[in-house]
């Protein structure tokens, strides 16, 4: 279900959840064939005289230098920042990108135009932030969820932590620009969806056992956006204008599902960990990086299976595994266990979570990413450390014997 921009604002205002949510302060969500006219038409109604324009190599070819020349025909005063790439040629979101970008962007402008994917967003959204300038969001690819959220995932000294900055004030995402992303991005945007089989779970677990904060609507949203890219797998995968459209769409309510909540809580649960701590190691060994999503996709199917055949089997036999989990932990689950049985019964299994990555043409084992036994069986024991989240994979550490 595509729910408009003003729908999700007024629902978050209704919202009786109890938690404080946070104001959308995206003005504008444009996915159209004109997007990039649009900014130019966007960037005159705010009367915005200088802006800057964040970019790479690649994202200034596929869309950045169009953008230029139209802000240029209109005379709006623009500087261009292309980030650096690292010794492997790869984009990184750390101190080096970060500092580039805060000594090339000028201290007058009026706002900062994210032109790119993932990355180039998390570098943008941060010293935007810092800066105490808005930024607007110009996608270049379908390919990860956190194009309207808040929160800024950044490399700091190695370790994977995301800062949360701000949402951008626009989004104009150019479906004659996404059309043409690299196949392996949109396979990318569509791992990061099914993300949410296993995020959504660990979100209500931590919730229900440990009280961390949650909102049905917040839920919802991001389930029905979920659930629209599973029914359009056949014309996302075939890079069809309309399943780019859905596949945009989902993505972004998925990062407004999160920046409601102020939190990453509804998209991201253990099999983000696993692909956080997989990037902190290609990173160690200076190995050239895989998309973020790719990642998820492989780390979905595997998070679901190491859930369906340890934790569910644990809560089916609770009495029986009292030596393994204590009888405190057995009362807690015990009090749940149909609740939990409930959401895994929307759990597709992992062979069929790897069908899903097959069909849109992305990687869907630890193998073909180059990520071997070991590294997959340390990730899944210390992974969990990488945020402060009561998963149902720090739950099976830490709490099962």
């Amino acid at each position: 279900m595509n729910r408009t921009l003003i729908e999700i604002k007024a629902l978050s205002k209704q919202c009786h959840c109890g938690n404080d949510h946070n104001d959308i302060p995206i003005e504008t969500i444009m996915i159209s064939d004109d997007a990039l006219q649009q900014v130019v038409i966007y960037l005159q109604r705010k009367r915005y005289q200088t802006v800057a324009l964040i970019v790479d190599q690649h994202t200034f070819e596929a869309a950045g230098r169009q953008l230029s020349a139209l802000l240029q025909g209109e005379q709006i005063h623009h500087t261009t920042c292309f980030i650096q790439p690292d010794e492997n040629g790869d984009v990184i979101a750390d101190e080096a990108s970060i500092v580039q970008a805060l000594l090339e962007i000028p201290h007058d402008v009026d706002a900062i135009l994210a032109v790119g994917s993932g990355t180039i967003h998390d570098i943008t959204r941060f010293c935007s932030y810092k800066m105490k300038v808005p930024f607007i969001s110009v996608p270049t690819a379908p390919s990860v969820d956190g194009f309207t959220s808040m929160g800024a995932p950044l490399i700091i000294r190695g370790v994977k932590k995301t800062i949360q900055a701000q949402a951008p004030i626009a989004v104009f995402a150019d479906i004659s620009v996404l059309k043409q992303a690299p196949k392996q991005m949109i396979a990318a945007g569509f791992g990061d969806m099914i993300a949410k089989y296993t995020s959504l779970i660990d979100w209500r677990f931590g919730h229900l056992v440990a009280g961390e904060p949650y909102c049905p609507l917040v839920d919802k949203i991001t389930q029905e956006s979920l659930q629209e890219c599973v029914n359009n797998i056949e014309k996302i995968a075939a890079a069809e204008e309309e399943g780019v459209q859905i596949l945009m769409n989902a993505l972004l309510q998925s990062g407004i599902a999160m920046l409601i909540m102020g939190q990453s809580y509804p998209a991201s649960g253990g099999e983000h960990h696993l692909s956080h701590y997989w990037e902190m190691e290609f990173l160690r060994r200076k190995k050239p990086q895989v998309l973020h999503g790719t990642k998820v996709g492989v780390s979905t199917s595997l998070i679901a299976e190491v859930y369906t055949n340890h934790f569910l089997i644990l809560l089916n036999d609770l009495r029986e595994n009292k030596a393994l989990l204590g009888n405190k932990t057995i009362e807690l689950l015990e009090r749940n266990r149909q609740k939990i049985k409930e959401w895994f019964g929307s759990l597709p299994s992992p062979s069929e979570l790897r069908l899903m990555m097959e069909r849109v043409g992305g990687a869907c084992t630890p193998e073909q990413l180059g990520i071997d036994q070991e590294l997959v069986d340390r990730s899944l024991k210390e992974a969990y450390h990488l945020r402060d989240r009561f998963t149902i994979l720090r739950f099976l550490n830490e709490f099962v014997k």
